[in-house]
């Protein structure tokens, strides 16, 4: 048995809440380092490569979305990102950067420590899933959409898409229930391992990128259908 401590690299410019958050992860037996600078954060996240990461939004020197931007292409594992402002929500679910999920100040630490957990639990999982199959698996036998589980990609006739891992982790979700209608509810609960509050706009947001990624018009959609005040379906063709 592997008795190893997750660790985890809190970027957070705010000593009391870094220092507490520090303490109370540890107490969940988590190993919990803190980098107090935006511009230094990028160096450490690459070179130590710890198995979670806290991103505050805003940083001084360098801020989270440029931080998150500039390690993804490097660093695989999952990122949160922490926001002060309600009104920054929309912009990072919205832009590619590569975030895993994200969190409203104040913090709840229960809240925080159920995120972390049911992340990793993702991860752990897809990374199972992974080894298990590396084959290509197709929506249609002319083959024009395509996810590779290996790779962590999209196929669009023909044309390979790379996706951040929230989009690919959505689209996989969508695979394995073809021709399913998926609830808001089920699909939030799946993807961030909490209850959909009713009011939270994050998941047809993620959809929207993932259509524009993939090509796929809302309107008149190939893959990934609307139903109208339920959810969404990935049009089954088999």
């Amino acid at each position: 048995m592997n008795d190893k401590k997750t660790t985890i690299l809190l970027v957070e410019d705010d000593e009391k809440l870094a220092e507490a958050t520090k303490e109370y992860l540890e107490r969940n037996q988590f190993d919990v380092s803190i980098e107090y600078r935006g511009d230094v954060a990028v160096d450490r996240i690459l070179s130590e490569k710890p198995d979670f990461v806290i991103l505050d939004y805003m940083l001084p020197y360098k801020d989270g979305k440029t931080i998150c931007k500039e390690v993804r292409p490097y660093f695989n594992n999952p990122i949160i990102i922490v926001t002060a402002h309600e009104d920054e929500v929309d912009e990072i679910v919205t832009l590619e950067i590569g975030v895993d999920d994200y969190l409203v100040k104040p913090i709840k630490p229960r809240n925080l420590l159920a995120r972390i957990t049911n992340m990793l639990n993702r991860y752990e999982r897809i990374a199972a899933e992974a080894s298990q199959d590396s084959s290509a698996s197709k929506l249609d036998s002319q083959g024009s959409l395509q996810i590779d589980v290996q790779k962590r990609i999209a196929i669009v006739d023909g044309r390979i898409v790379n996706l951040t891992s929230c989009e690919f982790d959505l689209l996989s979700y969508f695979f394995a229930n073809q021709g399913v209608i998926l609830t808001r509810e089920e699909i939030y609960r799946q993807m961030r391992g909490i209850e959909w509050d009713g009011a939270d706009r994050s998941i047809d947001l993620r959809v929207s990128r993932l259509r524009s990624k993939i090509s796929d018009d809302g309107k008149s959609p190939r893959f990934i259908k609307s139903v109208r005040g339920t959810g969404y379906m990935l049009v089954s063709q088999e």
